[in-house]
């Protein structure tokens, strides 16, 4: 049987240091882009597998990562585990799925395990921080974690988002252009600062059309379907109901759209929909829903580079959010109001 190969095997054949293929292969930033695609592409070639024990106990490292979010059932999330679980394998970590279900006791417990070094880090995409425990500092800024799409404001983490007050005023935007007047928003679970900044993108576009927002227009889900649902029959019982729905996700859309068709209105004909994520179903749902498009991928993919920078460097002071581009895909769910 052949020996297995060894870091300095793939540092002869690259030319370069074993230190330096160490760095590229655990995703340091003090390597450039190119030597580590080299390095990762020999990895590859030559079958290396680090000796995960020996490394633990040398490096005290779990060589394992959290992914921790509100629902794992959610399929918002596939395409942004795709992409850390991509950037991360390639350096070496293993990828673990929290699942909190907005439990605080399940908040406590991911963090511990990173605390307790179960974890060498975290990406949150919960939009909050567990309460503080006893004996515990509330401060929590010196571990080893990021912040992907919600925002923590004041954590002291890194951040990985979206502008969601730029992409919810370009779904109002386009509601306005059709010549709606009688838009309403159904918000996400207010007061996250995430629900909130898509609530003031749709009363900022409401604004610069000269759009007031009647009394019962903004109504309060959580982000799950049936919230939708009932929100939406919220609007349809008030004297004057809306002509179009901007709804804070697609889930939330598609809730709308079914409690509409169950009182007998059409969309787009009687009434337009927008949502917010653009779930792999939101093509395929009928009609296919408008929404706004996030890089889901590219969130992973940075989110989990901006991590294994944190553990590479020992440094975990906040640099200025990343922000990245979104785009509003218009589909069948959308047409000018009736006359």
């Amino acid at each position: 049987m052949s020996e297995r190969p060894k870091i300095k095997d793939i540092a002869e054949r690259a030319g370069v240091s074993v230190a330096t293929v160490s760095r590229a292969l655990s995703g340091s930033s003090l390597v450039t882009d190119e030597t580590r695609k080299r390095i990762n592409a020999l990895a590859r070639e030559l079958n290396y597998r680090p000796n995960v024990s020996a490394r633990n106990l040398r490096t005290r490292r779990s060589m394992s990562v959290l992914l921790v979010v509100r629902d794992v059932g959610n399929p918002f999330y596939l395409e942004i585990l795709k992409g850390v679980e991509a950037t991360a394998r390639e350096a070496g970590y293993a990828v673990l799925m929290g699942n909190t279900e907005n439990d605080p006791d399940r908040e406590v417990e991911y963090f511990n395990m990173l605390r307790d070094g179960h974890a060498d880090g975290m990406i949150l995409m919960t939009g909050k921080l567990p309460p503080p425990q006893p004996g515990e500092s509330a401060d929590l800024s010196h571990l080893p974690v990021v912040i992907a799409l919600e925002m923590i404001e004041g954590s002291g983490f890194p951040h990985v988002q979206i502008d969601n007050v730029a992409a919810a005023e370009a779904a109002v935007e386009h509601l306005v252009a059709l010549g709606h007047r009688r838009i309403a928003h159904i918000a996400g679970p207010l007061p996250e600062v995430m629900a909130l900044h898509r609530r003031d993108g749709y009363r900022a576009a409401m604004k610069a059309a000269g759009l007031a927002i009647p009394e019962g227009y903004e109504v309060r889900g959580d982000y799950l379907l049936e919230s939708g649902e009932a929100r939406a029959a919220d609007l349809f019982a008030l004297p004057e109901p809306p002509t179009a729905i901007f709804a804070a996700n697609d889930e939330m859309a598609y809730g709308a759209i079914h409690a509409l068709r169950r009182l007998g209105r059409d969309v787009p004909g009687d009434v337009s929909v927008v949502g917010f994520d653009d779930l792999y179903l939101s093509k395929a749902f009928y009609p296919p829903l408008t929404t706004v498009s996030q890089p889901r991928a590219d969130i992973g993919r940075t989110a989990m580079s901006q991590l294994l920078n944190i553990l590479s460097d020992g440094d975990v002071a906040a640099e200025p959010a990343i922000v990245l581009p979104t785009t509003l895909n218009i589909r069948g769910s959308t047409a000018p109001p009736r006359k």
